[in-house]
């Protein structure tokens, strides 16, 4: 069997000594280099060719992000970010880094985890990321533009009262590529569910507000579901509408998920049904697809990202299988799709 080829890129030697032995102790792995800073790691990248990098972000002469940006447009190899950055500056490197382009986030250990949970956990993520096919990533390089078969569509004669997304692995850029396509004034609101590991996932909505014209917050238990801005999952709580306000509630994980994409879209179709549109994009594992179906069967419009511009097309994929997407479509053309029932008009189907 084929091993995993690492290349590992921490600028603590303490943390490294760490690292080093996890990865050798896995006889699956084999750790084909180490770097102390982006620049070396680049170096070594160009060099050795791994099937997958863990990196730290804080590092001296190119720090994380930088070296995350020049790899994924010179040399596209699936990254696995290893941080113990909480502060809210540093989170926000992170996800940029993921937006360029890294597949994924894992907190370092702290030292109070139960012998070998974290090392598990390490190990079994950083051999899915290295599976996953990851493209050249340049920023700005997917500009959303109208899809000219969207006019074709028939319009329905229902509008869109609520839009929702769901999402997991490569999911910041892809989110960040359909907020842009949306107009600035938005007639429908928007709910969005992100997969993201903790604590990682406590600013991303800050992040998301900065990025884009739109405003976007983490929704609180009561928020009213209205078209003002777009609300957010929070982390460790699954988000449900019922009676035009958002519930948030700590009932079990969904596919290991919580929050989960299946409870928000389930809700949706209970409380909306034929008047949502909601997009299931890419991410590993099958949760919102059968909230997707849920939504469809209710009459609502339904859209799943297609294998091409997937970083994992698992969960489209899922959906697809089961006949949960009325429409399967690019990344490219998920942003002007939603812009037509987000400027309020009549959606197309």
């Amino acid at each position: 069997m084929k091993k995993t080829r690492v290349l590992l890129v921490e600028d603590s030697p303490t943390v490294r000594n760490r690292l080093r032995e996890v990865l050798s102790a896995d006889p699956d792995i084999e750790l084909v280099g180490e770097a102390a800073d982006g620049k070396q790691a680049i170096a070594l990248c160009l060099a050795l060719k791994p099937d997958v990098i863990t990196m730290d972000m804080m590092m001296p002469v190119m720090t994380g992000l930088a070296t995350t940006e020049y790899l994924m447009a010179h040399c596209p190899t699936p990254i696995l970010i290893v941080s113990s950055s909480t502060n809210r500056g540093e989170l926000f490197r992170t996800y940029d880094a993921l937006a360029a382009g890294a597949v994924d986030v894992l907190e370092k250990p702290r030292g109070d985890e139960p012998e070998g949970v974290w090392e598990e956990q390490f190990l079994s993520t950083l051999k899915l990321v290295s599976r996953i096919r990851v493209i050249t990533h340049v920023r700005g390089r997917f500009q959303a533009s109208a899809s000219p078969g969207l006019s074709a569509l028939p319009a329905a004669s229902t509008r869109c009262a609520l839009m929702a997304i769901g999402a997991s692995t490569g999911g910041p850029s892809a989110i960040i590529d359909i907020l842009n396509a949306l107009p600035a004034e938005l007639s429908a609101p928007l709910l969005l569910v992100l997969h993201i590991n903790e604590p990682f996932g406590t600013a991303f909505a800050d992040w998301l507000d900065r990025q884009t014209h739109h405003r976007v917050a983490l929704a609180r238990d009561g928020d009213p579901v209205d078209s003002a801005r777009i609300l957010m999952a929070p982390p460790d709580s699954h988000m449900v509408v019922e009676n035009l306000r958002i519930r948030l509630t700590r009932d079990p994980e969904r596919h290991s998920c919580r929050p989960s994409v299946d409870v928000l879209f389930e809700s949706l179709a209970r409380s909306h049904g034929p008047a949502v549109t909601a997009c299931l994009l890419t991410g590993m594992g099958r949760d919102g697809a059968q909230g997707l179906l849920a939504i469809r069967n209710a009459g609502g419009d339904t859209i799943a990202q297609d294998e091409a511009s997937s970083v994992v097309f698992g969960m489209p994929r899922e959906a697809i299988l089961l006949g949960a997407a009325a429409r399967i479509l690019p990344l490219s053309e998920i942003g002007p799709a939603l812009a037509v029932v987000g400027a309020g008009k009549d959606r197309a189907r």
